[in-house]
């Protein structure tokens, strides 16, 4: 299978500026860039695509220049705001960047270099901006943007410095051809018109043709919202930002809809190994074997095996499939950090340890939780109201009231 066609079964490719994308992806390899925002010192989930697209196109000898935003992001990009961004300190975006640079490149590898477009921007001239790079946009072409148009409305307004990112990132394409060679820029598909003014900017001053490729936006299914930190559902891939247990459980949680195009997206099984997942899947879905694989296979990318182990088996013993008993101390721990706990003396009755840890409201209602068999101590059911708490103070267990109610309890 062609890389065009393989990209294409993957969902990666959403528009191109060329009328068949074999003919930028296919033949000759090219030198390709990706921007990024340092408006955040960590990149999310819905960052990563672009970086699994990249380690593709490396892996099929393409090379790749990771371009830093330390002057676009002292302007601020007008997509996707409904009114103007708030300037950052330059001291502050430069922090930004070198710990985002930090994070990113543990998710990619090969032939890749980091540049920075604060480093030739902030060298350019006034009359410079207007003469060589303001006289090759028009403002006709420009207000037809809806960057642009959503925000000239009576309710909103767009200050000149917003409305010049589109010039800044369109000669920042012409920089990155003339000195390193870069003739094909990949982003979000509301970049999209960023990057054609790119194309064009450097078709008018060069006479080259280069080319532009976008990634679908990722889109969380049950709320219909991209993922993303300006939406306030952000998953970090930071792990002091978000867990490695909270981006594993992220993944379980994927719906039927969506874990087989993530799949595809976000790992890097073949599509045959993708195909027999999803037949897996759809012969027996409660089982969820698609997105265990899926949030395994990601948590594994991001943090490492040995923590996706970890995580892996501190999930399986809150959900009743491994013993809590079994877990080692720092898989304890993993799950104190990110389940409910409480902490009771010993030989405690389990009615009051029920009260203490919310997973009843009163004595007479734990009581009714018990008699009915829906308490569970470490996986094993609770048989009588009179039980009491006999583990040694410093030793932990997991309580259960029904499938989904839990508490960690620490004997103090």
């Amino acid at each position: 299978m062609k890389l065009s066609e393989e990209l294409k079964e993957r969902g990666f490719i959403y528009q191109s500026s060329a009328e068949d994308v074999s003919e930028i992806l296919d033949g000759e390899k090219r030198t390709v860039y990706l921007g990024i925002d340092p408006t955040a010192d960590s990149i999310h989930v819905g960052n990563l695509v672009p970086y699994m697209l990249l380690n593709r196109l490396m892996l099929a000898g393409h090379k790749v220049i990771l371009l830093m935003g330390g002057g676009t992001a002292l302007i601020g990009d007008p997509g996707g705001k409904s009114e103007e961004r708030p300037f950052v300190e330059p001291e502050v975006i430069a922090q930004q960047a070198a710990k985002m640079e930090f994070g990113i490149r543990k998710f990619v590898s090969g032939d890749v270099e980091f540049v920075n477009n604060y480093d030739w921007l902030s060298k350019i001239s006034m009359m410079e901006y207007l003469r060589d790079i303001g006289k090759h946009f028009t403002v006709n072409a420009m207000i037809k943007k809806d960057i642009v148009a959503n925000r000239l409305t009576d309710d909103n307004s767009i200050s000149y410095t917003e409305f010049s990112y589109s010039l800044l990132q369109g000669y920042d394409y012409y920089h990155l051809h003339t000195h390193y060679g870069c003739d094909l820029q990949i982003g979000g598909s509301d970049q999209w018109s960023n990057i054609l003014a790119g194309v064009d900017f450097v078709r008018r001053k060069t006479g080259d043709t280069v080319y532009a490729l976008t990634i679908p936006l990722v889109v969380d299914k049950a709320t219909g919202k991209k993922f993303g930190k300006s939406e306030g559902n952000a998953i970090w891939l930071d792990a002091e930002k978000t867990t490695p247990y909270a981006l594993y459980q992220f993944w379980l949680n994927t719906s039927d809809d969506s874990v087989i195009d993530y799949l595809k997206l976000f790992t890097f099984l073949t599509l045959d190994e993708v195909a027999q997942i999803e037949k897996e899947h759809d012969e027996n879905p409660g089982a969820r074997k698609a997105q265990k694989r899926l949030a395994a296979e990601v948590t594994s990318f991001v943090h490492g095996e040995e923590d996706m182990k970890a995580v892996e088996r501190a999930s399986a013993a809150l959900f009743g499939e491994v013993s809590f008993g079994e877990l080692s101390d720092g898989e304890i721990e993993m799950v104190k950090e990110n389940a409910p706990s409480c902490t009771v003396s010993a030989d405690t009755l389990l009615v009051d340890v029920l009260v203490e840890s919310g997973l009843a409201t009163s004595k007479r209602e734990a009581r009714t939780f018990i008699e009915g068999g829906a308490v569970q101590i470490n996986g094993d059911k609770v048989e009588g109201v009179e039980a009491v708490i006999i583990q040694s103070a410093g030793e932990s267990f997991l309580l259960k009231r029904g499938k989904k109610s839990l508490c960690v309890v620490e004997v103090g």
